[in-house]
């Protein structure tokens, strides 16, 4: 079986690379720059509006998994580029190309996609993949931690400093990328796993995280007891005004994230969980936020 792969050299990607080179699973992975060569890897030059490198990717192909997109933009045109148009472009190269299975990471964010550009760019990925005839699987993560992980990286920061502002009141689902990263891994090679489906994966814990909750955890991963100060929109909203003056366009804190940041439930739905017979999360999330920890520090990150 060849399994094409999007998105190889980001935070879940890496994951789902380093769990089939475990498993001896063949990849071939699309990547912007050459990368140093990885046993069981085919890399692809290119992107996703590159239609040459499109099929070279999905040349002979059985299943895509399209796991690459745009978390962060200026504007609404940088999540259409990359999160709809990319789909597009992909969607079409696989249908000419005859693949049979299509697995989308999407996002609860488009579960809402009136909240943000990232959730109404994610929908319009979503769409594009439910209208083709392929044999698809859509995967809507909550809220991805572990290790290599950039995102919720301040809020370990954070925490070693006894403070992790939170918004106000609500709750979050979470799932370590080593538990997202073999269901996506199974997704595209169990045939038993049906087609048609929307998934959302979680740690397993019923009713996901209250926000303070998650906080106090990641204050016991970095052995600190925490305040957790909740913020309003209006304050988050000038937090990311000053976050984009300091970090420009890498800044995380921006306005489309704290529209999505401050709804009150991104919880994953129980009667959208993936089939418990063939997959459920191994990494309880205080475990995992402490082995996070430890590997940042090991890296000099924290």
């Amino acid at each position: 079986m060849t399994i094409a792969i999007t998105g190889g050299t980001g935070f879940v990607g890496q994951a789902v690379i380093d769990l089939a080179c475990r498993r001896g699973q063949p990849l071939r992975a699309l990547a912007r720059r050459a990368q140093a060569p990885c046993e069981g890897v085919e890399w692809v030059r290119g992107d996703l509006a590159d239609g040459h490198a499109l099929a070279s990717l999905v040349h002979g192909a059985d299943t895509v998994l399209h796991v690459a997109g745009v978390v962060n933009a200026p504007d609404a045109a940088g999540f259409h580029l990359g999160n709809v148009a990319g789909t597009q472009a992909l969607v079409e190269a696989a249908l000419q190309a005859g693949v049979r299975r299509f697995v989308l990471v999407s996002s609860l964010a488009a579960r809402e996609p009136g909240l943000s550009q990232y959730g109404l760019s994610k929908r319009g990925a979503e769409e594009i993949v439910r209208a083709s005839t392929l044999d698809w699987i859509i995967v809507r993560p909550p809220a991805i931690y572990g290790p290599r992980d950039r995102e919720i990286l301040d809020l370990f920061r954070a925490a070693s400093w006894g403070v992790v502002p939170m918004p106000p009141h609500g709750r979050a689902s979470m799932v370590h990328v080593d538990d997202l990263a073999r269901l996506l891994l199974d997704l595209t090679t169990i045939a038993e796993i049906p087609a048609g489906n929307v998934f959302e994966p979680d740690d397993g814990h019923d009713g996901g995280w209250e926000h303070a909750e998650l906080a106090r955890m990641i204050g016991d991963a970095v052995g600190r007891k925490v305040r957790v100060p909740r913020l309003p929109a209006w304050a988050l909203m000038a937090g990311a005004r000053f976050d984009r003056l300091l970090r420009g366009k890498r800044a995380k804190l921006t306005a489309d994230r704290v529209s999505y940041m401050v709804h009150p439930d991104w919880v994953s739905r129980r009667d959208m969980a993936p089939p418990a017979n063939l997959w459920r999360a191994d990494v309880p999330t205080p475990q995992g936020l402490a082995a996070t920890a430890k590997w940042y520090r090991e890296q000099h990150w924290l």
